[in-house]
């Protein structure tokens, strides 16, 4: 009698909310088609020291409404070698692993491409608070990601009223500004610095004069982490200029990434972890799961990681104009 079928799913990178319900969706329905499933611990890293575990139904029982990950996550920088990628498929042939489902951000869905263009049969899901991820509307925690942020900023909008002062808020964003332009608009941010746009203290200070002699009772800014600008130094700067508010800063930091999975992500999670298993049923690898409209596609994983998402910039317009 021929083995069963054997899927390893691993997370990679930053952890996302949401990553749980992918791992729960992908051994579920692993099970469901007669399929053993692997879990493997702490990313590529995990998979190169052979840290494997058979996963059942029970065991990912109980995981849909935490945060972070069950399987855990690293960076490897051992994986990014060509040796490294040589003795992790070894460690898979050794487990008897026929196939990968990779959950992860830009930098995992490079090594699942690495692994499928040496015969790994591969396929990736999307998962990253910045929503970076060439091939898909929205990845897998984004939108929880947003309403951590959301929530924060309502709150210290209240603050900032009552003392008529310039909140600034730093946002994750290294390469990307999504997560700031999104917020922005949804928050009423007055001033918003992104990656994609170069901006400098001195005009985000004139704005925030503008905005005090407009008679607004606060400003509040929201500064991704890789707009080139540091918070510190960007309020040191509006309380030089003598602007009119007084500001304070918050850096939010890993907040953003933690957190229960909001219903959006769960659903988003569940349907591309299921949609990953139908593909290996199928034959189909070398793919991701990318969500397209209303549906979930499979996007190459060499178109994937070939290109680079931006930021939609009749959003960052949107939220200029509704700033006044």
């Amino acid at each position: 009698m021929a083995d069963k079928f054997k899927v390893g799913v691993l997370t990679s990178g930053g952890d996302a909310p949401g990553m749980n319900a992918a791992i729960r969706a992908v051994v579920r329905t692993g099970l469901t088609n007669n399929m053993e499933v692997v879990g493997i611990q702490n990313g590529f890293e995990g998979l190169l020291n052979g840290e494997f575990r058979s996963l059942g139904l029970r065991d990912v029982g109980g995981i849909l409404q935490r945060g972070g990950t069950v399987l855990l996550t690293s960076r490897s920088k051992r994986f990014m070698e060509p040796s490294g990628q040589r003795n992790a498929i070894r460690k898979m042939n050794e487990a008897g692993i026929d196939a990968l489902v990779i959950i992860g951000g830009e930098g995992s869905m490079n090594g699942a491409y690495a692994l499928s263009q040496q015969g790994v049969k591969v396929i990736g899901i999307p998962g990253s608070i910045d929503n970076d991820i060439w091939g898909t509307n929205i990845a897998i925690g984004t939108d929880t990601a947003m309403n951590t942020i959301m929530e924060a900023v309502d709150k210290l909008r209240d603050t900032a009223s009552s003392h008529q002062r310039a909140f600034l808020i730093e946002t994750m964003g290294r390469n990307s500004g999504y997560l700031a332009v999104m917020t922005a608009i949804v928050c009423g941010a007055e001033v918003t610095l992104i990656p994609e746009v170069p901006t400098t203290a001195e005009e985000v200070a004139l704005a925030v004069e503008q905005a005090y002699k407009r008679g607004k009772t606060h400003a509040i800014i929201i500064n991704a982490e890789g707009s080139g600008i540091r918070t510190t130094d960007l309020a040191a700067k509006i309380d030089e200029m003598d602007v009119g508010f007084k500001t304070r800063m918050t850096i939010l930091g890993h907040i953003q990434r933690g957190g229960s999975p909001t219903a959006y992500d769960r659903l988003l999670a569940s349907r591309m972890g299921v949609k990953a298993v139908e593909a290996l049923v199928e034959g189909t690898h070398g793919v991701m799961t990318g969500l397209k409209g209303k549906g979930v596609d499979f996007i190459p994983l060499l178109d994937v990681i070939s290109n680079k998402r931006k930021v939609n910039m009749e959003y960052y317009h949107m939220a200029k104009v509704l700033a006044r």
